[in-house]
């Protein structure tokens, strides 16, 4: 297995499932971020987003979380151009952003796609940023 320039994040193992669900299902992202900006809304949307990538570019400072950066965000973007369009690639990145940027929010992908709605509406910047995917993995999961 190839070491990713991302895989001493606590968040690599999520940052890996991202890019592997944009290969494999490359449709559902678009959709899954159209909801997650709806439920947001829009101020909180750039918000969340503003503030994720001060505290991206604060850890970037170190070179790693920079390799693992633009490694991670190369890689999604291969996923999504080579299955679908740029749509699904700009889905994924609020939550490549969210992993590398928060060491403690991987757990809210996981998370009822309800209960993270209700957080992200409370203005939780993670949240936000991570219901995209949220919805994604609960999608995947209806249909198994």
């Amino acid at each position: 297995m190839t070491q990713t320039a991302w895989a001493h994040l606590p968040n690599a193992k999520h940052i890996d499932w991202v890019i592997a669900s944009l290969k494999v299902h490359p449709e559902k992202w678009p959709a899954a971020n159209n909801a997650a900006y709806n439920a947001a809304k829009n101020a909180a949307w750039h918000a969340a987003r503003i503030a994720a990538w001060a505290a991206a570019w604060k850890a970037a400072s170190d070179a790693a979380y920079d390799a693992a950066w633009t490694a991670a965000i190369d890689a999604a973007r291969s996923a999504a151009r080579s299955a679908v369009t740029d749509a699904a690639y700009y889905a994924s990145r609020g939550a490549i952003l969210a992993l590398i940027a928060y060491d403690d929010c991987a757990y809210m992908i996981e998370s009822e796609v309800g209960e993270l709605k209700i957080i992200a509406a409370f203005g939780d910047q993670r949240a936000i940023l991570l219901l995209p995917a949220c919805i994604v993995l609960y999608s995947m999961k209806q249909r198994n």
